[in-house]
């Protein structure tokens, strides 16, 4: 797009400044990125730095030196000057400071092992390349061999060195949570709350604690697509002042099983099945259905797998939970029990199906992609943190065991209170070295916060720390730099693999006098458990409120909107139809029964099955009726930051009215939504004022399914040289966008002659019961204005689920 000056300065191009896929065909140039802000500053001086750089050099001039006598000699690499440090950083937000990360300032040309995260923060701008050992490389493109045709030399130290790394570059991945997305920020704490626990992070009102936050999906494995439907981990890594807190969750409050003897099993039953490897990161096949069905426990968790909530819209944009009652233990030993609860300032909202069906094809990094971009933006996604806190007394009285993982406390029962808020505000400089190492456990917890009897977690204490011992090479894992706390370590532990620390003295162990009774235990002011008392015999089972599968799954059914109803049929019937046992699918069925009637006859309809007698309950006492719950339907949560980083593609083709596309343009940015120009192909496209167009992505590269809206722009009545109001009708790529952005209930906006291509799509204005649909906007160009705000309004809702129809219209 040529530079255009609009609403405080240039923003042509803008977009693609905001987003990592794709770019117009000339760099763009925009002097903003939107509402004014550091980071976005600093993400446009990063972009336009790197082109600067890369433009530098052209081609490889030393190539030709590589070959015939000149190999003879070893040359020097090319090198070119930066013309900012940006250029060469790996994220835009390299400058944000904390405790942990350092002073964000990092030492270019250095490799300064010190300070907190900066010590291990590598540059080598202006540096000559070497070894491992710190030799020198003399030439970096070929192995030596014995003359220019000979064979090569085994005393290649240099090649054996390189190759052999790159052969042990590769770790174990998690077995569950393998494939994850991280980022670091804060958590700030709204007041004072050491009335009800001493942990450090809520200590006092505005105290900041750094944060390492990693997000994840549990059953694929590393190279899985991130929208597939399953659950989402939720995990937050506090470096206190006190030592690391790992709160360690999901973003369904509540899970599959009861007991951790049964996680084996159930991670066994939705893996890809051992015969064949298939299928990969999706529940829908017979061992997982063969388990579940034989596990009614398991229940009210299908009924949010198999909901919206297991296909969230972003890892911006989904809740999080602690799942299991933990403890809160103040300074005086005094003790309540809480549940964790983190809810995203952007609203909880999530994809349809279908959509994210096609997103794991179109865009398999999809979620990863949309945190980076966002974070790179300086559009920091916010979180805050709430309580349900509920005395020993309280607990007895509900109608379900708070130590049971397989239930939830309602919030009409206990109320969630606000006590912080999360802000991350800074990308990883490596995936490696901090998403994929960082180690969480359940056991790791600061004075202040201590477990249940849930036997879930329990099991969990353990399972945590012994995984990592495996993935990351031996006891010592803490001492990777991302997992290494703020508060110091003094122990008596030492050696083991990758032991970093140089400990001195002789003494490693306790009591001792050579080393002054040092390291000493802190007595109170160390963690000291809650003195819960325990009285009973040794047993295998679990408590008689344990055995009521059905009552909090019912809770959750009549929670929902119908629409998400619908979706929950939908999903049962998608996973029950990919099953190949129909002695399961009846079993599956039997236990929607005591769920809800019309939830089992929908399924079994979408089946062609008849409803089967309910199955067996595990007790005879009844279940307990509990009114609707408003707080559990999506509706309930819509957020507060509007279109910020909603994605919004601007359909354009030859004839377009340039002068009002720029205007949508920056009027969206202005907002902070990522515009972009969409079309068949990149490159200029003239328009009606002379100043082209660029277009910046093309359908194949950005189908339908990566927008959150589309706008159609309107023609001018005549372009001298080209076709009067073409605007891609007979372009099937083009008609199939503006219906999938319909079937996928996500507005439209139509400006002039665009509304023509909403009938080539065959797109309805009305909704099936035959009121306008609020998301199919037309208007002429001259009421563009009130028409995008219409679309804004629409836009900040997400979906129209109003015009959803089973099958779709369209």
């Amino acid at each position: 797009m040529a530079k255009r000056k609009s609403n405080g300065g240039a923003v042509d191009g803008a977009g693609s400044i905001l987003s990592t896929v794709a770019g117009p065909s000339a760099p763009p140039h925009p002097s903003r990125l939107g509402p004014p802000s550091p980071i976005a500053s600093q993400l446009l001086e990063k972009v336009s730095g790197d082109e600067k750089l890369a433009a530098e050099m052209p081609f490889n001039e030393t190539k030709p030196l590589e070959y015939g006598d000149a190999a003879y000699t070893p040359h020097a690499g090319e090198t070119r000057e930066p013309p900012t440090p940006l250029a060469t950083a790996s994220t835009s937000t390299e400058t944000i400071a904390s405790p942990k990360l350092g002073d964000g300032q990092p030492d270019i040309g250095d490799n300064a092992l010190n300070r907190p995260l900066d010590r291990v923060r590598v540059d080598d701008s202006g540096r000559e390349l070497t070894t491992n050992q710190a030799v020198k490389v003399g030439d970096n493109q070929d192995s030596l061999k014995a003359s220019l045709r000979g064979p090569t030399l085994m005393e290649d130290f240099i090649l054996r060195e390189k190759i052999t790394h790159f052969d042990h570059e590769r770790i174990p991945e998690r077995v569950v949570h393998a494939r994850g997305s991280a980022a670091h920020g804060y958590f700030e704490s709204y007041d004072d709350l050491s009335a009800i626990t001493r942990a450090a992070p809520f200590a006092a009102s505005g105290k900041r604690t750094p944060v390492f936050v990693r997000f994840s999906t549990v059953a694929g494995e590393r190279g899985s697509a991130d929208t597939v439907r399953d659950v989402r981990g939720f995990a937050v890594k506090f470096y206190t002042d006190e030592g690391n807190w790992d709160l360690v969750g999901n973003n369904i409050p509540v899970f599959f099983i009861q007991d951790a003897m049964k996680f084996p099993d159930l991670i066994h039953s939705v893996k890809p099945e051992p015969n064949n490897g298939m299928p990969q990161a999706a529940s829908a096949h017979d061992t997982f259905w063969d388990f579940a069905s034989l596990s009614p426990e398991i229940t009210h968790m299908l009924m949010w797998h198999l909901s919206d909530r297991a296909i969230p819209r972003s890892y911006r944009m989904m809740q999080g939970f602690g799942v299991h009652t933990f403890r809160l233990v103040n300074a005086e030993g005094q003790a309540v029990f809480c549940k964790f609860h983190w809810s995203p300032m952007a609203g909880t909202h999530s994809l349809v199906w279908d959509e994210a069906a096609r997103l794991a094809g179109a865009d398999p990094d999809y979620h990863r992609r949309d945190l980076w971009e966002a974070i790179d933006s300086g559009q920091f996604p916010e979180y805050e943190l709430g309580l349900q806190i509920f005395s020993e007394e309280q607990a007895a009285q509900f109608p379900f065991d708070i130590l049971d993982p397989t239930k939830l406390v309602p919030e009409e029962m206990v109320p969630v209170r606000p006590v912080g808020k999360m802000v991350l505000d800074r990308n990883p400089d490596n995936f490696f070295a901090e998403t994929e190492q960082v180690a969480f456990c359940a056991a790791h917890v600061v004075p202040g916060v201590d477990f249940s009897n849930d036997p879930l977690l329990q099991g969990r204490l353990h399972s945590y720390i012994d995984t990592q011992i495996s993935r990351l090479g031996g006891a010592n894992f803490h001492e990777i730099p991302i997992n290494t706390p703020l508060a110091q370590i003094h122990n008596n532990q030492r050696d083991g693999m990758h032991r970093q620390s140089l400990n001195r003295g002789r003494v490693a162990y306790d009591p001792n006098s050579l080393a002054g009774g040092c390291p000493f235990q802190a007595g109170a002011r160390g963690f000291v458990s809650f003195p819960e008392p325990v009285n009973g015999n040794k047993v295998r089972g679990k408590p008689e409120l344990f055995a009521e599968h059905y009552a909090q799954a019912r809770l959750f059914w009549i929670s929902q909107s119908a629409i998400e109803q619908q979706h929950i049929i939908g999903g049962f019937r998608f996973e029950l139809t990919r099953v190949q046992s129909q002695a399961i699918r009846r079993r599956m069925l039997a236990g929607l029964v005591n769920v809800d009637a019309g939830l089992a006859a929908a399924v079994a309809d979408g089946l062609g099955m008849e409803v089967p007698p309910p199955l067996p309950r595990a007790t005879d006492q009844p279940p307990y009726d509990y009114p609707p719950s408003p707080s559990l339907s999506l509706r309930a949560r819509p957020g507060h930051t509007g279109i910020r980083t909603l994605r919004v593609a601007i359909l354009v083709a030859l004839g377009v009215d340039g002068a009002q596309v720029r205007q949508l343009y920056a009027a969206l940015l202005d907002d902070g939504a990522v515009p972009r120009l969409l079309s068949d192909r990149i490159g200029a496209l003239a328009t009606d004022d002379g100043a082209p167009l660029d277009v910046e992505i093309s359908f194949e590269t950005g189908p339908s399914v990566l927008w959150d809206g589309v706008i159609i722009a309107g023609a001018v009545p005549t372009v001298k040289g080209a076709p009067s109001g073409t605007l891609l009708h007979n372009d099937a790529l083009a008609l199939e966008f503006l219906k999938l952005q319909y079937r996928h209930d996500k507005p439209i906006l139509a400006l002039g002659s665009g509304a023509e291509l909403l009938k080539a799509a065959r797109i309805p204005r009305k909704l099936p019961h035959g009121v306008p649909d609020p998301g199919v906007i037309v208007a002429e160009p001259s009421d563009a204005a009130e028409a995008l705000a219409s679309f804004k309004a629409v836009l900040a809702q997400h979906r129209i689920y109003a015009r959803e129809t089973d099958p779709p219209r369209v």
